[in-house]
Parts: structure tokens; C-alpha cells; sequence
């Protein structure tokens, strides 16, 4: 049976079924290193000869699926959304009821959301105090342009203030609208918002032709968060570094040297820089809690269909999410709550339980709290990782008493080439020929080798290779109901830049084997639709965050969001979840405001 404390009854769903026993085997991959001009000259070949992109297709193993005999068993499944029916009443949950989250414990870590709401409730700080200060770190449209304006697209400078001065006035009256209320949240620039333009941190313009605000940044408007911008990301989301050649790539706050990771790197920069607790985040593969990972940060991505955007054209429809990123945990909950609101006019997130009334309600499991883990898989991470993640599971074995269950999923390195094959021909279909050759040569070089080169064979069988799996994580479910499966969230400590150059070089970098290697956990949850959440867990000796990643079974965002708790006593000895160390890459947002009343 599905996790009681998740379902009443769910559609959708796959069949229960167990799938074969293979042994794990993944190979090296041997994709070169492409930056520079080398790149534009490789990328600008490749784009002119099919029997070229040809060649590199069957090097990557794409054409190869169609080999697996099993999947001939199994039909094709093109959408991974799991709806739970919810089983609670249908009262309308009140904003200004949420609980109030937890303010910092010390100096050394991030604001949280109470802390502005606790500062604008006394009159000692109000909402258009904070962003006065904030304008001028942010902006690109000024000279000399902000300092921490390389996070950001594009910031509506009279927007932000007509919503802080109305935030003001509802703080001085005593009506503010929750706890949310005068907070400076962002918004990745993938995401529709009226007033901007959306460019998917491209030279492009794909801005909805009606003006419209996505319905989860609306629910966020309606709390009355401040939002203060659209943020940075890697181009058109195709990769996971956010290296940027069109509007500049955001440092790791933590280590300059080090990638802020992507493709929602600069939501990433923005909270963990201090800019702002809580941002928007787009996931197809990674996108949310990658960059999570690699900045210390936390990230959620709900499962498939469950956060609405009604008027988003949904680029990757069949992978791809919206979701939170904070600098606590609390914040996140607080976040993802608010933004998930079923959406009545969508088929997807109209089915889904209200994540306002779900926290009002216990998310406890009955009998054992299991941890999965495939042992084969995790051992592939880095030493320094795996150090980190085996400290994680005897925390919460031997605090929050889980039991260690070890499990083997089928066909993984054969998933992530489906995952890829995936997410690379649904992106191409979205962009016509004159489009592509406006963007960014290592996108042109993914978007003509892969992207194209997908016979309707090959997509029919990354879809039976999909349902097969997820009939597999359901049979796991059903055997253990509320089971976890746990790994670290990248297998690399960060991504380190590797030439200074490589940042400003007018053409980019290209590393595919890389690439692949860090989307090497996280892609899962985006191919088969469930949630998962990236938890802080560790840093290494360079200062880089390394984080914990758990996947949930179809709709247990509040299960996750209660491990992501239970986990806050692994950082017990560095003092808690850090803001960067020094003041070179962080902003303490609220004691400049106060300065500068």
C-alpha cells in the first residue's frame, strides 16, 4: 500500500512491481574538455554535419537503449505525475495563521524570515527600508552596477518599491499579510512575472505574450513577500555550472574559485550571499538542488505537477518543476507551503493535498523510519563526500532512529542517458533552428548531438525505461512504506573553475563527462517525479558545502521537509548551517538597513 501518512488514495500510479536484478556497472565517460575558441569551432563543425553529430551520439551511448531486452515488458510512461487525492477537508487555510519560523540562533548564521518579520512587527525596521539599502547592491542598470547585480537579470526598481511601501503600510496599520510579509524573495528568470521580460538567462525573448505572473510567484505576491528581482541562470537551464557568457556568471559565496552550480545558480548566489532568505528555483534535472548543494543552502523540488504555473509554457514538461531554495529549513517549509497551493484550473496541481493544511497536521509514519541506500551508486562519490554522507547516516540512525535498508534500483547509468535523451528533446522541440543559433556554443553542441538526433524509437524506450523504474520505487514503497532513499547530493565536492578564463572568455566551457557526473543523483527524481530535498551536511577543507540529498516517495514533500529537520544537528559542530566566512560574498542585509535608517 502507498505511505499512509502521504495518500489517502493517489492516481496515476505505477503498478508495484520489482525490476531486474543487474549488476551495477557504470562506464568512465571520455567526452573532451571544449572552452574557448576550440569550443566555437568544434560546436560550429559539429552543427553543420549530421554524420558528425551522428558519431557523437553513439560515442555517448544514446543509441543503445533500444538494446535493453526488459523493457519490451514494460510500456512507455510520458508523465511521472503521481496525484495524491487529499483525504483532509476542504477549509481554507489562513495566511496570517502560518507559524512563525525560528529566528537565526547565532551571528554566524543566515537570517531567517522571522527575523524581518520580528524587526518590520516593532517599527525598528520596515520593508522599504530594506530595500533602499538592497537597490543599489543589485542593480545593473546603474553605474557602477551592484556589486551582487551579477545574480540578477533584471530588477523593476519601481516595483520593488511600490511592494515594499505597501508591505510598509500594512506593518504600521498591524494587518500584515503573513509571516511572509515585507520578506525580499527572487525569482529564477525561467519563470514568468509581470513586468519582466523572460530571457532563460539567454540573448533570446520568450516573455508570455499576455504579461502574466506564474501562479506559484502569485501566492508568494498574496503573502505579500517583496519580490525584488529575477535572477540569473545557466543558459536555457542545459547545465549545471551556471556559467554564464550573456549576463555573467555568479562565484560560489563560499569559494570564489568554485561554480555556484546550476541551472538556478544565481537564486543560489542570492541566498546564500544573504541577499535574500528565500528564492524561486526551476528543477529538470537537478537545477534546484545542485546549486543548493554547492552553495549550503537548502532546495526542494516538489514532486511532478504538484507546484502550479499555469501561464509557464513549461520548457521540459515532462521533467521539470518549480521549488524553493533558503537558508534554513524552516524558510524552506515556509516557502514551499505558500507556493504550492493546489491551482484549480490545473489538472496536475488541483489534485494535490494543500501543503497549508498538510503542516497543520502530524506527518508521522507508522512502525519504522528505513533509509535506503544502493551502495553501489553512493560509493561512486568523492571520499571527502562519501566521509560526510556515512557521518549523515549514523546521525540519523543513531539519533533519530532510522533503520538502514540496502536496496539496489535497476538500470541507473542507463536512466540517466534516457533522463538526458529526455530532457534534451523536449528542450530542442521548444526552440526553432534560427534560435538555436543564437545560443551559447556548448547549448548549440547539446541541442544538435542529442537534441536531434532522437529517433522515436530511442524516446519510446527512455519512457518504458522510465515506467519500469518507477514501478520498481513503488514495489520499494509498498515493501517499506515511508522509505527514503538517500544519497549525497552531487559526487563531486563543488565544481572548481577551471581557468579564470573560462568565466570571461566570450564563448564558455564545455565538460560533458563532468556534467554528467554531477546530474549523477539528482536526475532520478525529476525522470520518475517524486520530490527530493538538498540539506546542508557538511564542508570541506576549501570552505566548499556539500550537501545530503533524500528522495520521497510521490507526494512527501512534508515527510521530506521533516527529515530536513531532523538533520540539524549534523552542522551541531560548525555552529549550525554558515553564512559565508568573511564579509567578501556576504550581506548583512538587516544591519545595513539599520544603518542606514
Amino acid at each position: 500500500m502507498p505511505n499512509p501518512a502521504v495518500f489517502a488514495s493517489a492516481y496515476n500510479r505505477p503498478q508495484a512491481r520489482e525490476g531486474p536484478h543487474q549488476p551495477y556497472k557504470n562506464e568512465a565517460g571520455s567526452n573532451p574538455v571544449l572552452r574557448g575558441v576550440t569550443l566555437a569551432i568544434i560546436s560550429s563543425i559539429i552543427a553543420s554535419s549530421n554524420y558528425i553529430q551522428n558519431i557523437f551520439w553513439k560515442l555517448n551511448g544514446f543509441d543503445k537503449l533500444k538494446e535493453v531486452k526488459i523493457l519490451k515488458e514494460y510500456e512507455p510512461r510520458h508523465d511521472p505525475t503521481v496525484v495524491s487525492i487529499p483525504s483532509s477537508s476542504e477549509e481554507s487555510p489562513s495566511l496570517t495563521n502560518l507559524p512563525l519560523p525560528p529566528p537565526r540562533a547565532s551571528a554566524s548564521n543566515y537570517y531567517t524570515c522571522a527575523d524581518y518579520h520580528e524587526l518590520y512587527s516593532s517599527g525598528n525596521l520596515t520593508p522599504s527600508d530594506v530595500v533602499e539599502q538592497l537597490l543599489p547592491l543589485i542593480r545593473r542598470d546603474v553605474k557602477p552596477i551592484g556589486p551582487y547585480s551579477v545574480a540578477f537579470i533584471d530588477t523593476k526598481v519601481e516595483l520593488v518599491r511600490a511592494a515594499a511601501k505597501a508591505s510598509t503600510r500594512r506593518y504600521r496599520d498591524g494587518k500584515p499579510l503573513s509571516v511572509l510579509d515585507g520578506v525580499p524573495v527572487a525569482v529564477k528568470d525561467e519563470v514568468d512575472l509581470s513586468g519582466y521580460k523572460k530571457t532563460l538567462g539567454s540573448k533570446l525573448d520568450f516573455t508570455d505574450s499576455k504579461d502574466r505572473t506564474a501562479w506559484c510567484v502569485q501566492k508568494w505576491q498574496e503573502a505579500g513577500a517583496v519580490i525584488i528581482g529575477k535572477t540569473n541562470m545557466h543558459e536555457v537551464g542545459l547545465d549545471t555550472t551556471n556559467n554564464n557568457q550573456t549576463w555573467g556568471t555568479p562565484l560560489n559565496p563560499h569559494n570564489n574559485g568554485y561554480y555556484t552550480g546550476g541551472s538556478s545558480g544565481g537564486s543560489a548566489f542570492v541566498v546564500a550571499s544573504g541577499i535574500a532568505p528565500i528564492c524561486l528555483g526551476v528543477d529538470g534535472g537537478g537545477s534546484i538542488r545542485l546549486p543548493s548543494s554547492f552553495c549550503g543552502i537548502y532546495g526542494l523540488k516538489p514532486s511532478h505537477g504538484r507546484v502550479s504555473s499555469r501561464v509557464d509554457h513549461e520548457f521540459n514538461d515532462s521533467v521539470v518543476v518549480n521549488g524553493p531554495m533558503a537558508s534554513s529549513i524552516d524558510d524552506l517549509a515556509l516557502g514551499y507551503r505558500i507556493m504550492a497551493q493546489p491551482d484549480p484550473v490545473s489538472n496536475r496541481s488541483s489534485g494535490f493535498a494543500n501543503p497549508l493544511l498538510q503542516s497543520s497536521q502530524a506527518v508521522g509514519l507508522p512502525g519504522k523510519k528505513y533509509i535506503a541506500i544502493d551502495r553501489d551508486w553512493v560509493n561512486r562519490s568523492d571520499q571527502v563526500v562519501l566521509d560526510m554522507f556515512n557521518a549523515a547516516i549514523d546521525h540519523y540512525v543513531k539519533t533519530q532512529g532510522y533503520e538502514v535498508v540496502d536496496i539496489k534500483i535497476p538500470l541507473l547509468p542507463e536512466g540517466q542517458k534516457a533522463h538526458a535523451l529526455t530532457i534534451l528533446s523536449e528542450s530542442r522541440s521548444h526552440f526553432s533552428p534560427q534560435q538555436i543559433k543564437k545560443l551559447s556554443w556548448h547549448n548549440q553542441l547539446l541541442l544538435n548531438v542529442a537534441g536531434s538526433h532522437a529517433t522515436a524509437q530511442d524516446f519510446l524506450f527512455s519512457q518504458r525505461l522510465r515506467n519500469l523504474q518507477m514501478c520498481h520505487l513503488a514495489w520499494l514503497w509498498e515493501k517499506y512504506p515511508g522509505l527514503l532513499v538517500l544519497t549525497p547530493t552531487t559526487p563531486c565536492a563543488g565544481w572548481k573553475i577551471g581557468k579564470p578564463s573560462d568565466i570571461t572568455n566570450g564563448y564558455g566551457v564545455s565538460d560533458g563527462d563532468m556534467s554528467l557526473r554531477s546530474m549523477e543523483y539528482v536526475y532520478l527524481a525529476n525522470f520518475l517525479g517524486t520530490p527530493a530535498i538538498s540539506c546542508p551536511m557538511g564542508y570541506t577543507d576549501a570552505d566548499v558545502p556539500v550537501g545530503l540529498m533524500a528522495m520521497g516517495e510521490w507526494g512527501s514533500e512534508e515527510q521530506l521537509l521533516a527529515f530536513g529537520k531532523e538533520g540539524l544537528g549534523l552542522l551541531a559542530k560548525e555552529g549550525g548551517v554558515r553564512r559565508p566566512r568573511g564579509d567578501k560574498m556576504w550581506m548583512d542585509v538587516l544591519a545595513v538597513s539599520k544603518a542606514g535608517q
